[in-house]
């Protein structure tokens, strides 16, 4: 009888409610092409904690912990209240993408699983809610369409990347609506078991990169612009694009120059990715865009996407320069971030503080394959991978010839690549192309206070700028560095006089550093040798301009100047530039004079370039795009009137040579 209340008492006290479960929706379903973005809305996450996080997922079925990405719910202004929503641009990556909701607590953060700027990778431990896959639409042809030059000048290499290796195409033009011209193609894809090491072969990086076709245009005429898409009837077709074929007979030479610029994601993944990509792309499109019918190029010196053995990344590289890509040649040369790794083929004793895991693995494989550069330069890897390819090679542009060489791979007294420059610049014809211009990945020259590199910077010297001044090479471009900084001209550490009031010339060539088009971590300028803890980092002589700006490098040549502009990527407006006569003569200007069109002035302030110490005289010109108005992207309105500048011009010579204060506060 005593058990009845106390049944009648459990049956009338009250029940805790059932919480609702939580809601995680994805629309649309289906996307159009790479960009397009998809709306996540989520409801009903109990106790809101600013670890809430979502993770995305390609392919679906992925482990948990092997997401390609992660946002934090509070990145939604309605996050407290359990519910919210955040929009994500998506890249094809021939796979669909999942959502997954996931609660973290401050007491599961493992110190030991970080991402590359240290913060700990957040923990799977706990799911809230899943929702199902988004794909993109098949048939709208391939994506990843990219320009190459090869060994003739009446040709264009048009590579693109699809989901299966069935037959594709390029059909082309010089009327929009006429394409009626075929060129076939070949194709090419690795797999994860060709990869050196990880993540780059492991679950956690690897992904499918598609299948890579590779086609020649050949037959083009000179200064022509041609309209051109891939794919296939059955697997449909690509937007139309076009480009201005090369002219041999041009007295004018158009190009866009950086290193190190990688490629920004939506999300945060397990390796820093480079937001000022971006704007570095959006710029240089405004810069194609304003040229009209004048053929150009780009030129991408080294630590290409920064993809480091996770695969998604090269695709978020090749999403990003496509707009500018598929318009113009896109040439590039091995860093290392694309090859190295620790049993790489050439790995001296003197290099162990050189070459490291920069790669995660790759070898050389994704770099190899994705592109396609003049010439048939390889060196095998000794292992399943594939030859490394696009290491050294050349071409003509209008009055510049360009030498592209690997920094990564053999080039002392005697190697192939040795041999190569050698040849090369032995063979230029000046009369043809008076400018020639070497590009390679780590700096011969430079005032960072990065010392694992002084080994391969020594052999540089010893090996490689002989060569460069015997040769009369006119300009040397570098990156790795992710500054910009601009030298005399230089032999041995001396700057040479320019040449003028009947001297005897000694204009050696000009070094410039230019990996400043998208990746941020760099240390410091070099300081003091007596107080290598002061922060004060004086500016040698023989630097004239340093700057930690993003951006990238404009060069315009005709016959009698070349003239190399540092674009700034917060502004689009030249921040430095030198000017180098066909004679040997090197120029160098007041940029915030030229811009303003003021008077002539020392040039001494901070952004500026100044030229040699003594009398400075107006030189004028006209850049290549004369009466631009355009805007580029519909963000920017009312684009200055063209590219014109002026310069200083020394009227005393000798080794004199004043540097400018950085445009940065160091």
């Amino acid at each position: 009888m005593k058990m009845i209340p106390l049944l009648i008492l459990l049956f009338l006290a009250p029940t805790p409610s059932l919480s609702a479960p939580t809601t995680l929706t994805v629309t649309p379903k289906t996307l159009t092409k790479s960009g397009d973005s998809v709306s996540i809305q989520w409801s009903n996450v109990p106790s809101p904690s600013k670890l809430d996080w979502l993770g995305i997922y390609s392919p679906p079925d992925s482990r948990h912990d092997h997401f390609i990405g992660y946002k934090f719910l509070s990145e939604s202004p309605t996050w407290a209240s359990g519910s919210g929503s955040i929009s994500i641009p998506l890249t094809n990556l021939r796979s669909s993408y999942s959502f997954r909701i996931f609660r973290w607590a401050d007491s599961e953060i493992n110190p030991k699983k970080q991402d590359h700027d240290h913060n700990p990778l957040p923990g799977t431990a706990h799911l809230l809610a899943s929702a199902g896959s988004v794909g993109f639409e098949t048939g709208r042809g391939p994506e990843q369409v990219h320009l190459a030059f090869t060994e003739d000048a009446s040709e264009m290499r048009v590579m693109f990347l699809a989901e299966d290796g069935e037959k594709r195409y390029v059909k082309y033009g010089e009327k929009k609506d006429q394409m009626g011209q075929v060129a076939a193609t070949s194709v090419e894809r690795y797999e994860r078991d060709q990869m050196c090491d990880k993540p780059a072969n492991s679950s956690i990086g690897w992904r499918d990169p598609g299948w890579i076709f590779d086609a020649v245009i050949k037959g083009l005429k000179k200064g022509v612009r041609y309209y051109y898409k891939v794919g296939s009837d059955s697997k449909g077709w690509s937007e139309t694009h076009s480009f201005v074929s090369r002219n041999e007979d041009s007295n004018e030479t158009i190009a866009f120059l950086f290193g190190d610029m990688g490629a920004a994601t939506p999300y945060t993944t397990f390796e820093r990715t480079q937001d000022e990509s971006i704007s570095t792309m959006k710029w240089i499109l405004r810069d194609i865009e304003a040229l009209g019918d004048k053929p150009a190029f780009v030129s991408h010196i080294g630590d290409i996407s920064y993809a480091r053995g996770y695969s998604w990344l090269w695709d978020e590289f090749f999403a990003l320069i496509e707009p500018v890509a598929s318009r113009v040649a896109y040439h590039v040369c091995i860093g290392n971030h694309e090859y190295d790794w620790p049993l790489q083929p050439w790995n001296p004793d003197w290099s162990y503080t050189v070459y490291g895991t920069d790669g995660g693995g790759e070898c050389g494989v994704p770099y190899s394959l994705k592109f396609h550069m003049p010439g048939n330069s390889l060196e095998p890897t000794g292992t399943r991978a594939p030859a490394t390819r696009n290491l050294y090679y050349s071409f003509d542009m209008g009055v510049v010839h360009f030498v592209y060489i690997s920094t990564e791979t053999n080039f002392l007294r005697g190697s192939n690549q040795y041999n190569f420059i050698k040849h090369d610049l032995e063979s230029v014809d000046r009369k043809k192309t008076p400018f020639v211009v070497v590009q390679g990945h780590r700096p011969m020259y430079t005032t960072s206070n990065e010392n694992r590199d002084a080994p391969l910077r020594n052999r540089m010297l010893e090996h490689l700028e002989p060569l460069f001044v015997e040769n009369n090479v006119t300009l040397a471009l570098w990156g790795h560095v992710h500054r910009y900084e601009r030298f005399c001209p230089l032999n041995n550490f001396t700057c040479g006089s320019m040449g003028m009031d009947g001297e005897h010339s000694e204009a050696f060539l000009v070094h410039i550093v230019i990996g400043m088009a998208g990746q941020d971590w760099q240390p410091i300028w070099q300081p003091r040798p007596d107080h290598p803890d002061d922060p004060v980092f004086p500016q040698p002589m023989r630097s004239l301009y340093r700057g930690g700006e993003f951006g990238y490098t404009r060069l315009v040549a005709t016959k009698e100047k070349l003239t190399l502009s540092y674009v700034g990527n917060h502004d689009g407006e030249v921040h430095d530039m030198v000017e180098i006569l066909a004679s040997g003569q090197v120029l160098s200007g007041d940029v915030t004079a030229s811009v303003k069109e003021s008077e002539t002035t020392s040039g001494s302030g901070s952004g500026s370039g100044s030229g040699p110490r003594g009398e400075l005289t107006k030189s004028t010109f006209s850049w290549f795009v004369q009466g631009a108005s355009i805007l580029v992207l519909g963000a920017f309105v009312g684009y200055v009137i063209g590219y014109i500048s002026h310069t200083k011009k020394a009227a005393t010579s000798g080794r004199s040579w004043t540097p400018v204060k950085t445009n940065e506060d160091a």
